[in-house]
């Protein structure tokens, strides 16, 4: 089954990497493999950080050494022009990755799971499944 491409917003500091502002952090596990595969899947990745100039680029650049590019960098999309006067800061994006979320940052395996439910049976439809093949502990192990 495949998903409708999302627009998917990724803060970085505390969030792909630990948070050392100005620094860079350590990557925070399973953050680049994670943002891999969501683009694999064709979601388009937008970098939303506090950072800019030096900073930003610094950010940008370890993130295409870890194998990401970004869709778009603190915009909605590539082309977009900030203009105070007639934009609002806010990007539009479907879901918004950071470590500021209500109740924390979870971890990238759950984050990838929560966007892609349909890979990971839940654990009533995994009962189901089971329930429908009555052999006996031994017949299993029999092989019958």
């Amino acid at each position: 089954m495949m998903l409708t491409p999302l627009k998917i917003a990724v803060d970085f500091d505390g969030t792909i990497v630990e948070h050392r502002y100005p620094e860079i952090g350590k990557e925070i596990l399973f953050a680049f493999d994670t943002l891999k595969a969501l683009q694999k899947q064709k979601h388009q990745l937008i970098l939303w950080t506090y950072r800019s100039g030096r900073e930003l680029d610094e950010a940008v650049e370890y993130c295409r050494e870890n194998g990401i590019e970004f869709y778009a960098i603190n915009n909605s999309y590539p082309e977009e022009e900030f203009d105070e006067d007639f934009s609002s800061r806010k990007i539009e994006a479907d879901i918004f990755i950071d470590d500021r979320n209500i109740g924390g940052l979870p971890n990238w395996g759950e984050m990838y799971q929560m966007i892609n439910p349909h890979e990971n049976p839940n654990l009533e439809d995994e009962l189901k499944s089971i329930s429908g093949k009555k052999r006996s502990l031994f017949k299993r192990k029999a092989g019958r």
